[in-house]
């Protein structure tokens, strides 16, 4: 009965539009009300709510978002998508690779597949279309390949399923996403050859040695962030909170005193967006703590662990249901909540068959990645929209073959441990 009244009232509230958090927090307090008569309900949601956000590693993500909004401010596209260009830019069909590299790289130093698609997208969807490309193909790439930035640190969804997942090493999560997101990466460019391929060739460009010395010295310190911080944790200087502090002072030099796209007068707004989009994550993860606390109590994971179980105990087969389920829930729920929620309710049954938290959790995440540009809900899908000012339905078409690819990057991922667990074990994580 609890976990019936619990559903209902969730969707129920989602319909009428309330948010997510709102929606988990109301519904979960009335579930209490209803149905467990020896507790306290108010009280031991509000205890909830608290223990939810009441985590040392949960103070990386306010910083890392932080950081993500001065990279995303500080000029740092135009140079990563000057250094892409002088890498792929000559190839035949060059601008599509240039755009999913740039958006990767990009997504990876902002954490960000929102800000991924603003910042490139706003300047590789017009350029693409003057060089030949349809509106609508160039949009799909950027869209796509915008949630790579998901996998590859810093990642704050990482550190959000370390939390969910009960202390997986964010080191580990963080080393371990960069293959399935090279992964995607190559898929995603290869998806990208082949429709260019069925729809004529477009003409390469020419591209000398001198604009990639140029470009590559302008990314480099960009890109240096991602070494600092992933360096910094591996070697032991600094913790993952920590390196999310030095991530924001590494951004703000690069930002006022290296490339000198920001001044003291942008601060004010920058950290406003920083403390509403912190405030809105921090609210997620109190929320889905106090639902995911009132399934435990309930054993609704145990029960649903059996009932899977029961099914097979193939991994391969629980993995295939527990991904087909996944990408359900990723067409209408953001990805923060859905790792909050489904994380301690499946990682159980994958644990029991032997499957290793750190291979569900990428797999996980880039399950989820693919929820961020479908429909009906997906944040990412919509602001590529709205910057290449086209319609959901003229976008459908040509990310079709970019939505295979990174299908067949999680098949490969959930079927093969070892493109997540390699890089970790090799750092002894």
């Amino acid at each position: 009965m609890t976990e019936l009244i619990l559903f209902t009232l969730f969707c129920l509230l989602l319909l009428a539009n309330q948010s997510i958090a709102i929606a988990i927090i109301v519904a979960t307090f009335a579930s209490m009300i209803l149905t467990i008569d020896v507790l306290p309900a108010a009280t031991t949601v509000a205890q909830r709510l608290a223990a939810g956000v009441d985590s040392f590693a949960l103070l990386a993500v306010p910083f890392f978002i932080l950081s993500g909004y001065l990279m995303g401010s500080g000029g740092i596209a135009s140079r990563l998508i000057d250094f892409a260009m002088s890498l792929v830019g000559k190839l035949p069909g060059g601008l599509a690779y240039v755009n999913v590299i740039a958006c990767t790289l990009f997504g990876s130093i902002s954490g960000s597949a929102v800000a991924s698609t603003s910042a490139v997208g706003g300047f590789m969807i017009p350029e693409m279309e003057k060089s030949g490309y349809t509106r609508s193909f160039s949009s799909a790439v950027t869209v796509t390949a915008s949630t790579v930035g998901m996998l590859i640190p810093p990642s704050n969804i990482l550190i959000i399923y370390s939390l969910a997942s009960g202390g997986v090493s964010i080191a580990a999560l963080f080393i371990g996403g960069y293959l399935p997101g090279l992964l995607v990466t190559f898929l995603l460019m290869t998806a990208a050859a082949i429709h260019l391929k069925r729809t004529n060739q477009i003409p390469a460009r020419a591209v000398d040695i001198k604009p990639f010395i140029t470009a590559f010295v302008g990314a480099l310190p960009s890109l240096a962030l991602v070494v600092l911080v992933i360096g910094g944790i591996i070697g032991g200087f600094f913790t993952p909170t920590e390196a999310g502090a030095v991530a924001v002072i590494y951004s703000f030099i690069l930002a006022f005193y290296v490339y000198r796209q920001l001044s003291a007068k942008d601060l004010y707004p920058l950290f406003l967006q920083a403390v509403r989009t912190t405030s809105i994550v921090m609210l997620l993860i109190a929320a889905s703590s106090a639902m995911s606390w009132l399934l435990s109590y309930q054993s609704i994971p145990q029960a649903i662990s059996e009932f899977m179980l029961a099914l097979s105990n193939n991994p391969l087969y629980i993995l295939l249901i527990i991904n087909l389920v996944l990408l359900v829930i990723g067409t209408f729920m953001d990805m923060t909540p859905a790792v909050l929620i489904f994380t301690p309710i499946f990682l159980p049954v994958a644990e029991s068959l032997g499957i290793s938290p750190l291979h569900f959790g990428i797999m996980m995440i880039l399950n989820l990645s693919i929820g961020l540009c479908t429909p009906p809900v997906g944040s990412v899908l919509f602001v590529g929209c709205s910057i290449g000012k086209i319609s959901i339905a003229e976008i459908i078409k040509p990310i079709l073959p970019l939505y295979v690819a990174m299908v067949i990057a999680l098949i490969c991922v959930t079927a093969f441990p070892q493109i997540s667990e390699f890089l970790p074990g090799v750092f002894g994580l």
